[in-house]
């Protein structure tokens, strides 16, 4: 049975009371949302959870992009030294707090275009479950406590943060709804986690690098609008800068990303190995190269049917991809540290 997801429905919930004036309940199990387009958009509405509101508004599963930050150190070929693996684990919590903080506060300023969307209506803010003063209260105390970690490891570290927050702040209040430049900021988010590893933990970053992070975020991004707008259509409401793109062009954005990412990442792998000796003579880090591209193949494959709007969604529940990433870091972790 198809429904309006915007609709009120009776009967609802008091945990699920929207502060607007009417209450969403869950659809019933295997229910299906319809988008704009026409196009079914499977729901997501959650389970009841006994997670703390508090806590989900943080998005803690999202805290999965952080595992960035320990990029630079395994290219480096130095994660497991204990006092690298130390300060890289720091920027790790760091960015778990200051990105929780930028979350909660999107959350709140995007509390009305969440409430018309099939899956971030169940978010804690959103959906009522907390309220808007407490959510400021949490958002300052996460902010000042990755600063203070952030600093405390290094200063390099610290000014990343800082610069992280602004861009995303800046994103949420002027860029949200400027096409392209929506793109470049989301990424930005990306890149500096990459580049937060290596100032933390005091390795330099090489060209190759920072490209793939750079062009690899972009990809992400893109593919992310891309779903949007494949699951829900362009006039959804959900985001006004989906009004100002087309399939076509998003579509062109993520296979350019793609493109430069794996070559990128491909010179990038020839330059590691012409360095450093190689077990057994086998170039395992350009080898390595083979499951970037599947993995990316795979991934593209869940943009293209808008099923990519939550990237660390399509990554926990996709099987394949975890295999091919997992084949991935072995050869790199061969590469490198053999």
């Amino acid at each position: 049975m198809s429904t309006d997801p915007t609709a009120p429905r009776p009967g609802d919930a008091p945990g699920d009371s929207d502060p607007s004036g009417f209450d969403e309940q869950p659809p019933a199990p295997g229910e299906r949302l319809v988008g704009q387009t026409g196009q079914d958009v499977e729901d997501a509405s959650p389970r009841r959870s006994r997670v703390p509101a508090a806590l989900r508004a943080m998005r803690p599963k999202q805290w999965t992009k952080n595992v960035l930050v320990f990029t630079a150190p395994l290219a480096d070929g130095s994660l497991f030294q204990p006092a690298v693996l130390g300060r890289a684990a720091l920027a790790f919590v760091a960015f778990c707090l200051i990105s929780a903080c930028i979350y909660l506060i999107n959350d709140i300023r995007d509390v009305e275009e969440d409430r018309l969307h099939p899956r971030k209506r169940y978010r804690p803010i959103a959906a009522g479950e907390l309220r808007v003063g407490a959510a400021w209260v949490l958002a300052a105390i996460t902010g000042v406590l990755a600063l203070v970690i952030g600093f405390a490891t290094s200063i390099q570290l610290g000014i990343v943060l800082v610069v992280y927050a602004v861009l995303q702040i800046l994103y949420s209040l002027f860029f949200k709804h400027e096409p392209v430049i929506d793109l470049a900021m989301v990424a930005s988010g990306f890149l500096l986690r990459a580049i937060a590893g290596g100032v933390a933990t005091d390795i330099p970053l090489s060209q190759w690098f920072l490209l793939v992070a750079a062009f690899g975020s972009l990809f992400m991004v893109a593919g992310k609008r891309y779903s949007e707008m494949v699951a829900l259509g362009a006039e959804a409401g959900t985001r006004r800068s989906l009004e100002r793109y087309s399939s076509s062009y998003l579509r062109f954005a993520w296979m350019l990303a793609a493109s430069v990412t794996v070559m990128a990442y491909a010179l990038w792998a020839f330059e590691q190995t012409r360095a450093n000796p190689q077990l057994w003579d086998i170039p395992w880090a350009v080898l390595s190269v083979i499951p970037l591209t599947l993995g990316l193949l795979q991934y593209a494959r869940e943009v293209d049917s808008g099923d990519a709007g939550e990237p660390e969604d399509v990554v926990l529940r996709h099987r394949s991809l975890q295999v091919t990433g997992a084949v991935w870091l072995i050869l790199v972790a061969v590469g490198v540290f053999a």
